[in-house]
């Protein structure tokens, strides 16, 4: 795994069991990806296959409507699906985002969570794999549906 991916895995299984911790690794998390930062996200839970990340509905990331604006919520979705795989891939591997594919289902308001649930791959043969991320409101209601495609493959020797 290369050191960012790996340092990221790392800081959040040091940190998510502290107190406060969560918040500690949500800042490092902005300081290691600045444009990811720029949404201020809360990543709630992250391990293999698996991650939840919220943002709050706060001025800096609404558009002229008064809800969450697109980019932010694409922002979202990548960061979901990054981190359930990054819980995940095998010494030696390395990923790219290749492409995501958003629909907006309802303007979404109020704080948005993330969801990304996805088998992570055991190999290192090349390949892209779609991952799914579905984004609700403080309802419940699926205000978005992303699919961000990850090429993985090994770190050069």
């Amino acid at each position: 795994m290369t050191p960012s991916l790996d340092l990221m895995r790392k800081a959040w299984n040091r940190l998510s069991v502290l107190p406060g911790g969560k918040r500690v690794f949500d800042k490092l998390l902005g300081r290691m990806v600045p444009y990811t930062g720029s949404i201020d996200p809360h990543v709630e839970e992250m391990r293999a296959g698996y991650s939840r990340v919220s943002l709050e509905d706060r001025r800096a990331v609404r558009n002229h409507l008064r809800s969450v604006h697109a980019i932010a919520l694409v922002n979202l979705a990548e960061l979901a699906a990054n981190l359930a795989l990054i819980g995940g891939l095998p010494p030696g591997a390395r990923m790219i985002i290749t492409g995501i594919s958003i629909d907006y289902l309802k303007k979404a308001r109020g704080r948005i969570t993330a969801e990304c649930q996805v088998d992570v791959p055991k190999t290192l043969e090349r390949h892209e794999y779609p991952i799914p991320v579905s984004l609700r409101d403080p309802k419940g209601v699926e205000v978005a549906r992303a699919t961000v495609r990850s090429l993985i493959d090994a770190v050069p020797a």
